[in-house]
């Protein structure tokens, strides 16, 4: 009798454990990449105060119940860009990119992309999705139009 509960209390504490941990790592890769942001006045605003650090900064927009997710990234040059999370190519993969030093990496493909040359330019395949901005003193303005218009990647 003794031993039974012994072993209810392992078995127990181990289904504890595997959800903890299981809970843990999927922390890790699905919560906190991105930064919620919210409309105002048509735009969204992004200090570039918190990009000075050159990495790439994602964020996600909530809209008609689709999320929309985009990243921020400061260049060599000191130029500020900005991209979907997503690409014509591999959108429907839904793995978007990483920062690799100077470049933004396709977690589906692993095609890498120079940083500084992100722009209006460098559109389709699996380039980021060009997502245009304006600085506005310390910080960069981005149309809530353009945003939504990302949406089917998402």
């Amino acid at each position: 009798m003794e031993r039974n509960r012994v072993m209810q209390w392992l078995v127990a504490g181990c289904a504890v454990m595997v959800l903890l941990i299981g809970t843990i790592d999927a922390g890790a890769f699905s919560f906190g990449k991105y930064e919620k942001v919210t409309v105002a006045g048509g735009t969204v605003t992004l200090p570039t105060a918190k990009l000075a650090d050159g990495k790439a900064h994602f964020y996600s927009l909530e809209d008609g119940g689709k999320t929309i997710t985009f990243f921020a990234v400061k260049a060599a040059d000191g130029s500020i860009k900005t991209a979907f999370d997503a690409c014509d190519s591999c959108y429907r993969a839904k793995k978007g990119y990483e920062q690799q030093g100077d470049k933004m990496n396709c977690k589906n493909c692993n095609q890498k992309f120079a940083i500084n040359r992100l722009g209006p330019n460098a559109t389709g395949g699996c380039n980021p999705g060009y997502l245009p901005n304006r600085p506005n003193g310390t910080s960069i303005v981005i149309k809530a139009d353009d945003l939504k218009g990302g949406a089917r990647y998402f």
